[in-house]
């Protein structure tokens, strides 16, 4: 779901909402009680949801893992310096 900016004209308070897309847009300031609000445009925020965001997740092609090759190229193993 997107997250939405609001300004309110009267008392300028701002607020961050998470609406579904089908949702009207919300007029009423939970500041100063008035019909307002008025939603702003901002950049596009988004959530990353589930257990993580992993390196591998939109490659194609020939791209190479970049930071397995180089922690594995700089010998920085800590078992042979044992």
């Amino acid at each position: 779901m997107p997250i939405y900016e609001y300004r309110c004209a009267d008392c300028d308070h701002q607020l961050e909402v998470v609406q579904k897309l089908s949702e009207q847009p919300i007029v009423s300031c939970p500041e100063c009680k008035k019909d307002s609000l008025k939603r702003i445009i901002s950049a596009a925020g988004f959530r990353l949801k589930g257990d993580g965001w992993y390196e591998t997740d939109f490659k194609s092609g020939n791209k190479k893992n970049v930071a397995g090759s180089e922690s594995s190229s700089s010998g920085g193993g800590s078992s042979s310096d044992s």
